[in-house]
């Protein structure tokens, strides 16, 4: 894809579609506690640097989904706490849910952007106009993607994402500006 290409396909976004575990975190799971009779607590790692970023896209005017596998309190609690439009765990088939979001918000794939670091993200990939992976995504992933971060999952790679796709839009200078006042 050309750097023109590319702009486009981040300024003409009104969808943008992260996986979960191993893109918004490191792809860890810590559990805590539990028994035969009781469910371990679950611990997971998000980066403040990309919940900001998640942020600055909804102000930005843009729909924010989240489609994972999993599922975990945490993972719902740390999506209502960013304000994240649709939440979807425990999905089988990620291109599926994505094909059901985009007819209930009339939104075309070539309006989508998404973002995922392992195979069943590739789901994602066939209904995204444009698809990003975290640096450390698995190697058919990246293979696939139309941009790469440096910065691996969980740790930094939504925002590095973010910023390319506000840097497109022409809103990022105004965006440092406001917090240099």
């Amino acid at each position: 894809m050309s750097a023109t290409d590319r702009t486009d396909a981040l300024r003409r976004a009104r969808l943008v579609v992260f996986d979960v575990d191993g893109t918004l975190t490191d792809g860890s799971i810590e559990l805590i506690g539990g028994s035969a009779t009781q469910k371990p607590q679950e611990m997971q790692r998000f980066d403040v640097r990309d919940g900001i970023a998640l942020r600055w896209l909804a102000d930005a005017g843009l729909s924010l989904a989240w489609i994972s596998g999993r599922g975990s309190g945490v993972t719902e609690a740390r999506g209502v706490e960013l304000g994240i439009h649709f939440v979807a765990l425990r999905v089988k088939d990620k291109r599926v849910e994505l094909e059901r979001l985009q007819a209930r918000l009339g939104i075309a794939p070539e309006e989508t952007l998404a973002m995922g670091d392992d195979m069943p993200d590739l789901g994602l990939r066939a209904r995204a106009g444009f698809f990003a992976a975290p640096g450390d995504a698995r190697t058919e992933v990246s293979a696939r993607a139309d941009f790469v971060t440096t910065a691996t999952g969980g740790r930094g790679a939504v925002r590095e994402f973010a910023e390319a796709i506000l840097r497109a839009r022409g809103e990022w200078d105004e965006l440092v500006e406001s917090y240099a006042r």
